[in-house]
C-alpha cells in the first residue's frame, strides 16, 4: 500500500484516516480541500486543480483525501488502494457538526476545513442517495480489479482497519 485515495461523505472521517494512514505508511498526505480552497474560501480553477492532482499522483507514495468527483478519475487510476468512508447519513451529519464544535470554523492546517452552511448540510444529508452511486460507479470503472477497495462503514471499523494496517507495515 503506497498510493491511497480516500473518498466519502463530508464528516465521514476522511481527514482523520488520511492523517493516521500517512503516519503509518510514512507517506505525504494531501487534503484536497486545502489544495482547492485558499484561506478566503476561493476555489482553485478546475484545470489547475486537475494538474495539481496529476503532479501529486505521480509521486511514489501518497495519501489523498477528498471527493471532487470531477477529478476522482485521476486519483483512482493512479492509486493501489481506494478507501470509501461509507458511513451512515446520521454519522456524517454528526461528524460535520462535532468537528465544528471541536475545531471552530475555517482552515486548521491539518485537513480540518469547516464551513457549515445549508449547501454543506444538504450535500451530506443526500450523499448516500445522490453522490455515493456516482462514486461507486467510478471506483468500479477506474479502480476495481486493479486496486484494493476498502469500504469502512463506521468509526470503530476504521480504527480496527488502521490497527491492522499498522501491524502489516511495521
Amino acid at each position: 500500500m503506497k498510493k491511497v485515495a480516500i473518498v466519502g461523505c463530508g464528516g465521514s472521517g476522511k481527514s482523520y484516516l488520511a492523517r493516521e494512514l500517512g503516519r503509518i505508511l510514512d507517506a505525504p498526505v494531501t487534503h484536497l480541500d486545502a489544495a482547492f480552497y485558499d484561506d478566503a474560501w476561493n476555489a482553485l480553477p478546475m484545470e489547475k486543480f486537475a494538474a495539481l492532482q496529476q503532479d501529486l499522483v505521480a509521486q511514489p507514495k501518497w495519501v489523498i483525501d477528498g471527493n471532487y468527483n470531477s477529478t476522482l478519475q485521476i486519483r483512482l487510476e493512479a492509486c493501489d488502494t481506494v478507501v470509501l468512508m461509507d458511513v451512515s447519513t446520521v454519522a456524517a451529519l454528526y461528524g460535520i457538526f462535532s468537528r465544528q464544535i471541536r475545531h471552530g470554523a475555517g482552515h486548521k492546517g491539518n485537513g480540518v476545513h469547516n464551513r457549515i452552511h445549508w449547501g454543506v448540510i444538504k450535500y451530506v444529508a443526500t450523499y448516500r442517495r445522490k453522490m455515493r452511486p456516482r462514486v461507486m460507479a467510478k471506483i468500479e470503472e477506474f479502480a476495481s480489479g486493479r486496486a484494493d477497495v476498502v469500504l469502512l462503514r463506521n468509526r470503530r471499523q476504521t480504527r480496527r482497519w488502521l490497527r491492522k494496517v499498522a501491524v502489516e507495515h511495521r
